[in-house]
């Protein structure tokens, strides 16, 4: 085998974390000597061993002279664990193959550079396109400290989020679905705005066995959110926050006992400033945001340029009808030349449906 099939391996298994690791990377590592698999691991859960040392946990023989596949660069500081750079060091392990250099300030290549000190041959980018892919989210997070935030809607053929009376259930089929909620799983949080609370009053869960829901954030500006519904009564379970303009005191305690967190947000155009918003839930430490509000936010979303992906279920189904609502509202651009372009596209069928996914272009940054 050669470096690339066990950098492969290494990437399925840094797989497995995902959705638990979170605001952490997705890593793989496999050790590797005289062409057998001795030891293999990866980050299993925020705050627990990291995947070098989980495979040095999980060795059939000594690592000595051995080569270490992993698929970010080994951690070099203090904390939540000690450096990996430290354990490999005393593993007597000969040959570190790295996939992606770790972007994180506290490493960017001082990782690898220690490992080099130590007498350790490294090899660099094996796989790197593909390990950088799989930590997108990471990579983004650690260099702006804002979530990577991804839209997602499903239509119909013709361009319809729902029926001219409103009902929306199920456009997609059950595949679809399916992958909707192992999103669900895999960001930290999701994000719908008041009018799709008001009208839908869904409960954001991940069905999937085993899955993690996200912490769900509903934006509403002047806290008009109905306190019967789901996502109110369920507050107490599950992480909820209600970003507001509103500081009235009178307005904002029935939520606070109902268990929601609140946090205000100054407005933006008569609407809480989603740049802002942005901003707060990067110190509180989320990651992520999947945005399943409806045709106001998501304009609104794109308007400010906070998204990063965007996500289109696309069922062959026509609803037909002038007053049916399309996937994004608001104003509307103004000619072709400044639409939102879609970069990196990839295209998957899930049962009957279309998956089209891409990373937005803002107009101005075209060029």
């Amino acid at each position: 085998m050669q470096d690339t099939d066990y950098m492969k391996l290494a990437l399925e298994l840094a797989k497995k974390g995902l959705g638990y690791v979170n605001p952490n990377p997705m890593v793989g590592a496999i050790i590797v000597k005289e062409g057998v698999i001795i030891g293999q691991g990866y980050h299993e859960k925020y705050g627990q061993l990291h995947a070098e040392r989980n495979a040095l946990n999980h060795l059939s023989t000594s690592p000595k002279d051995a080569t270490l596949y992993v698929t970010l660069e080994p951690c070099c500081h203090y904390g939540k664990t000690s450096p990996c750079t430290k354990a490999i060091i005393e593993s007597k392990i000969k040959r570190v193959v790295v996939g992606s250099t770790d972007p994180n300030p506290l490493v960017r290549g001082r990782g690898i550079k220690i490992l080099r000190e130590n007498n350790i041959d490294v090899t660099e980018d094996i796989c790197k396109e593909e390990c950088d892919k799989l930590n997108e989210v990471f990579f983004h997070y650690i260099n702006t400290k804002i979530p990577y935030v991804i839209m997602k809607y499903a239509m119909t053929m013709d361009g319809k989020i729902a029926t001219y009376t409103g009902k929306s259930r199920w456009i997609t089929g059950e595949t679809a679905r399916k992958q909707v909620h192992l999103d669900r799983h895999r960001y930290t949080a999701i994000m719908v705005g008041v009018n799709t609370v008001i009208l839908d009053n869904p409960l954001l869960t991940c069905r999937l066995n085993q899955g993690k829901t996200p912490i769900r954030i509903i934006c509403d500006t002047n806290l008009r959110t109905p306190l019967r519904t789901k996502l109110i009564l369920t507050a107490r379970k599950i992480h909820t926050i209600i970003a507001t303009s509103c500081i009235e005191e009178a307005k904002r305690e029935p939520y606070l006992k109902a268990g929601c967190e609140l946090i205000t947000v100054e407005k933006a155009d008569g609407h809480i400033n989603l740049c802002e918003l942005m901003k707060q839930l990067g110190k509180m430490g989320i990651d992520s945001v999947l945005l399943e509000g409806g045709a106001a936010l998501g304009w609104s979303a794109l308007q400010c340029g906070i998204v990063n992906k965007l996500q289109c279920y696309i069922s062959p189904k026509l609803f037909g009808g002038k007053g049916a609502e399309s996937p994004i509202g608001g104003e509307g651009i103004k000619d072709p030349q400044s639409a939102f372009w879609l970069k990196n596209r990839t295209i998957t069928q899930l049962g009957e449906d279309i998956l089209i996914e891409g990373e937005v272009s803002y107009p101005c940054l075209q060029e």
